[in-house]
């Protein structure tokens, strides 16, 4: 019989890496070198992801944080050379919906908690720019633009609520609408947004011509409430509010 190539004892090398329980290691290594490798890493991506989701590993447990870990090890092919966007293709593994993932019954909010969690880390990492000052009296005059770390964020879920002694089964009607945000000192903020304020940030993304005063006339059209002066002044604070907080700020 031929001695195996290189490669075929990398390849060989590499299915047993992602998959020790179906894939043996290459018939020249040493069975227990190849162990140790294969649990090296293992431990290393559990404990590079885990930093990231602490509260759906305490509602997972150790047993099924492993399995899944496991699963992505085994069937995921990341794009990224970079430790740090590990994570940020962890969730886009679980959005997928992965046929794997269907072999045991997982929490209905899986995907949209782990998604939560990352937000967090992936805006501390961010190498985004925060706006340039302006004039908070331009507000109503000039086109905006939010903040690219400013993050309006939808979720079918509470997910800022969820953790090990509060797992709903069902969602709530209503979705849950949430800004995350860098602030100044880097800490990373969340807040809940009303339905209004959240339809605002979004118009100024799709809209991103109009002045503060076409964007509020067009809201308050879309609310039901053209012409009325207090939507407008209630929406004039907002803006000023979301301007002192660097979330939005106006274009040059």
């Amino acid at each position: 019989m031929d001695k195996p190539s290189l490669f075929q004892q990398q390849a060989a090398m590499g299915l047993y890496l992602r998959d020790p329980e179906h894939c043996a290691p290459p018939s020249e290594m040493n069975t227990a070198r190849a162990q140790v490798y294969r649990d090296l890493i293992f431990a290393n991506l559990s404990a590079l992801l885990s930093g990231t989701f602490p509260v759906l590993i305490k509602i997972l447990g150790d047993e099924h944080w492993r399995s899944l870990v496991r699963i992505f090890l085994r069937d995921y092919r990341a794009r990224t050379p970079k430790f740090g966007e590990i994570a940020q293709e962890f969730v886009e593994f679980l959005a997928s919906g992965p046929q794997a993932l269907s072999e045991r019954v997982w929490p209905p909010f899986l995907v949209e908690l782990a998604h939560y969690e990352w937000v967090e880390m992936a805006l501390q990492q961010s190498e985004a720019e925060p706006l340039p000052a302006s004039d908070a009296g331009l507000l109503l005059d000039r086109p905006l633009q939010v903040s690219p770390l400013a993050w309006p964020l939808a979720y079918a879920w509470p997910v800022q609520l969820v953790g090990p002694d509060h797992q709903p089964d069902v969602a709530p009607p209503q979705p849950t609408l949430l800004l995350v945000r860098r602030a100044e000192d880097w800490s990373v903020k969340f807040s809940e947004l009303s339905p209004l304020a959240w339809r605002l940030l979004q118009r100024i993304e799709e809209f991103p011509e109009l002045d503060g005063q076409a964007q509020l006339d067009a809201l308050a059209v879309e609310a039901g409430a053209a012409g009325s002066p207090e939507f407008m002044a209630s929406g004039t604070a907002l803006l000023r509010q979301m301007h002192s907080e660097g979330v939005l700020g106006v274009t040059a």
